[in-house]
Formats: structure tokens, C-alpha cells, sequence
């Protein structure tokens, strides 16, 4: 279906979450339209992620509490894909009159099956940086997959790899992005047009003219001029010719087009990042958030660096080791990546110089979703509280799903 320029975009969230690709898409226009989503938290019985999704989102969330596996056949013709999945082990196997067949149980699969039913025009995907590299013993197989997935269905990719902070958010989380476009859209369209202008157009492509280069825009001098892998993808047969020899350096940013994969490494136009002075809570809070005396030893020991002879189980020995980390948090920086550990007693959490009491303290729920750009109180839906932690240590930043979706309605 081709999209007019005042119609609706269809979209389909896939491991939804409490709707981080929503919530920035609704953001951008009211164009954009979740017709369907699904979200499954495999072996929590509160599903906590999936209420608060539809709470917020009230009787028109749309959101399926299933297994994905269990409910493509349900997701409708949709014109926008979205979604981001756990970085997992990709790799195929050939099972003879049953063609190609994932790892049981992995979650790219049932996103490519969805692909395969609706070949929606645009699809937009988010993974852990280290997607890009996996695994290390056939550096860049995995997302080799997922790109000759994509290609074999008539889609051309961009992606790029993000530290929100780069561009003005208030955490320093770096995530790879994938966008693919199907090879009958107005993107594949330029994009076919632009390369047949010469030589090194592919490059530029990346740097000035493609989608994540107008969202957010790079230099166009490379951060190492060696870092540039080109691959012939059509040497590669099928994605389990893929998975027995493919290995390639991919960089944070790239194209694939028409079997030619470029990837560079590329600097960042970076804005002033917001600090976490600017979301952090001056007024009153809660005794149990602050660091008591007892404890202020620990912290400073998970925090600081340590060198340590250890012992496997099998009898080797071996030294481990870890630099500082900032203790507390400097407010005047913006915050490093949350994780799903968030607001445990442990080396990761943010721990802060409360601005009312000066005293130290970890973050507040509430200020772990201002640091990913969800409205404040978003998870504040009678889920547990160590379960708002772990949701914000999941989530995407929001405000770079804005910018994706506004690029989304020029190229439309």
C-alpha cells in the first residue's frame, strides 16, 4: 500500500515493552497510527511491562500479551515495523525440503516471518551495539543474517550505531539502529537515483543524504580512513552460506544496497548534551533512596578500581580487573548507560549528590524515565518498584525515536 502524504502510517511494535517506539513516533505526528503490538515477558507472572503498556495507552493499545512465536499470523498489514530484540545467537541450519530454519526459540526469526507475511514499506529495528560484532569467534555473522534476511525480501538497510548523549539526550547509551525499505518505496527509490550519480556516492549516502545522516548528521572526514569495509553480498547464497562463512568489520554506520555492504566509521555532529542536573529531583525525597553510612565503604569499593587473583573452577588462574567509575555522578555530565540493575546496591547504579541534602543518594524511578525521555510517572502503575529499575534499564531513549519518526514523514 503506498502511503499519501496526509494519510495514516500504520505501525506494528514488536517486543513493545511500555512502548518507548510509541510514545516517540505519537511524539513526532498523529500520523502515526499502533494498529497492533505485543509484548511477553517469558517466565514473570506479573507481566509488568505489558500493563503498564496498556494502561497508558488505554483501550486502544492494541498490545498482545503472547508469545510472538505464537501470534504472527494475527499481526495485520502494517506500512512501519518497530520493534527492538535481544541480541541473540543468529546462526542457521539447513533442514534439507524444510529450507532455512533459525535457532529454536530466537527472536529474529519470528520478526523475519512477519516481514515474510506483510512486507511492510519501512522497518525499523533497535539492538545492543555489540550486535554489530557478534559472535566473537565469526566477528559481524549475526548481523550478516539479519541483512541478507532483509535483502533476500527486497529491502535496502541503512544502520547506525548512537550514543544519545551525541546528540543532546542526557544518557550516554550507545544502541545500533537498523532501517530497511522495501525496494518499491520512494527511499529505495533516491537511493538508487543517488548512487548512479559516481563513484563514492554510497559514502556520502552515509555522511550527508540517507536517513540517519539527516536525523543525525555526521562529518563527512572518516574518524579512521582504514575503517571502511566494502563486501560483495551476492557471493553469499542463502543466509546458511551466511552463517558457515560470512565475517566482516562493520562499523557505526553502513549501507546495503543491491548485494554492495559499505560501512564506515563515522564522527558525530554532536549538540550540548542535557546534564543530569536537568532531571534530577530538588526537593523532597525519600529517606530509603540515600546511602547509609554503614554502606558508604561498599559503594566506594563496587566503584573503585580493583585488581583480584581468582581461580576457575577448572583450576586456572587468572587476574581480574576494572577501572573507576565516578562516584558519585557528576551532575554536571549526562549519565552513563542505565542497566536493567538500576537502583540495586551495586557497581552500576547511579549514585548522586542529592542537590536539597547534599547528601548521596541513587536515582529515583522517576528520574530514570526522564533519562530515557518517557513523561514522568510513566511506569508508576502499582508494578513493583525494582521493576520500574529493570523496564528503564531496557528501554530505548524516546526522544531519538522522535527524530527517526519526523525523518520518516520527510521521506514519505
Amino acid at each position: 500500500m503506498k502511503v499519501s502524504a496526509n494519510s495514516d502510517i500504520r505501525v506494528v511494535e514488536l517486543f513493545a515493552g511500555v512502548g518507548g517506539f510509541r510514545v516517540g513516533l505519537e511524539r513526532c505526528s498523529e500520523r502515526f497510527k499502533t494498529i497492533w503490538a505485543n509484548q511477553w515477558e517469558p517466565g514473570q507472572a506479573g507481566q509488568w511491562a505489558y500493563k503498564c503498556y496498556s494502561k497508558n495507552f488505554g483501550e486502544d493499545s492494541h498490545c498482545v500479551n503472547a508469545d510472538i512465536a505464537t501470534v504472527i499470523d494475527q499481526v495485520p498489514p502494517h506500512d512501519l515495523l518497530v520493534g527492538g530484540f535481544p541480541c541473540q545467537d543468529y546462526s542457521v541450519a539447513s533442514t534439507g525440503a524444510k529450507g532455512i530454519e533459525g535457532k529454536k526459540g530466537v527472536l529474529w526469526w519470528s520478526i523475519y516471518k512477519i516481514i515474510q507475511k506483510n512486507h511492510p514499506n519501512y522497518v525499523l529495528l533497535e539492538n545492543v551495539d555489540r550486535l554489530l560484532k557478534s559472535p566473537a569467534s565469526q566477528r559481524g555473522r549475526d548481523f550478516g543474517i539479519i541483512l541478507k534476511c532483509l535483502q533476500e525480501e527486497g529491502y535496502g538497510v541503512e544502520w547506525r550505531v548512537i550514543n544519545a548523549a551525541d546528540y543532546g539526550w542526557v544518557q550516554r547509551r550507545r544502541r545500533t539502529f537498523i532501517f530497511a525499505f522495501k525496494n518499491t518505496t520512494n527511499q529505495y527509490k533516491h537511493l538508487t537515483s543517488y548512487l548512479a550519480e559516481g563513484e563514492n556516492k554510497d559514502r556520502s549516502w552515509l555522511t550527508s543524504e540517507g536517513f540517519f545522516a539527516n536525523a543525525f548528521p555526521v562529518y563527512s572526514e572518516l574518524a579512521d580512513p582504514k575503517k571502511i569495509t566494502n563486501v560483495d553480498f551476492t557471493e553469499y547464497t542463502d543466509t546458511v552460506d551466511v552463517t558457515k562463512r560470512f565475517k566482516a568489520a562493520f562499523y557505526n554506520c553502513g549501507v546495503l544496497y543491491n548485494g554492495s555492504i559499505l560501512s564506515l566509521e563515522a564522527v558525530p555532529q554532536s549538540k550540548e548534551p542535557m546534564t543530569l542536573n536537568e532531571i534530577v529531583v530538588n526537593g523532597d525525597v525519600d529517606k530509603s533512596y540515600f546511602i547509609e553510612d554503614e554502606d558508604l565503604e561498599k559503594w566506594k569499593y563496587m566503584k573503585g578500581s580493583k585488581t583480584i587473583e581468582r581461580t576457575s573452577k577448572t583450576g586456572f588462574s587468572y587476574t581480574f580487573s576494572e577501572g573507576p567509575i565516578a562516584f558519585p555522578d557528576p551532575l554536571d555530565r549526562p549519565g552513563r548507560t542505565m542497566l536493567t540493575s538500576e537502583g540495586t546496591k551495586n557497581r552500576s547504579s547511579h549514585a548522586i549528590t542529592d542537590p536539597k541534602t547534599g547528601k548521596l543518594r541513587i536515582l529515583l524511578p522517576e528520574e530514570c524515565e526522564r533519562m530515557n525521555g518517557f513523561p514522568t510517572g510513566w511506569t508508576d502503575t502499582e508494578m513493583p518498584e525494582r521493576q520500574r529499575y529493570f523496564i528503564m534499564g531496557n528501554a530505548l531513549v524516546v526522544p531519538l525515536i522522535t527524530e527517526m519518526g519526523k525523518q520518516l514523514l520527510n521521506i514519505l
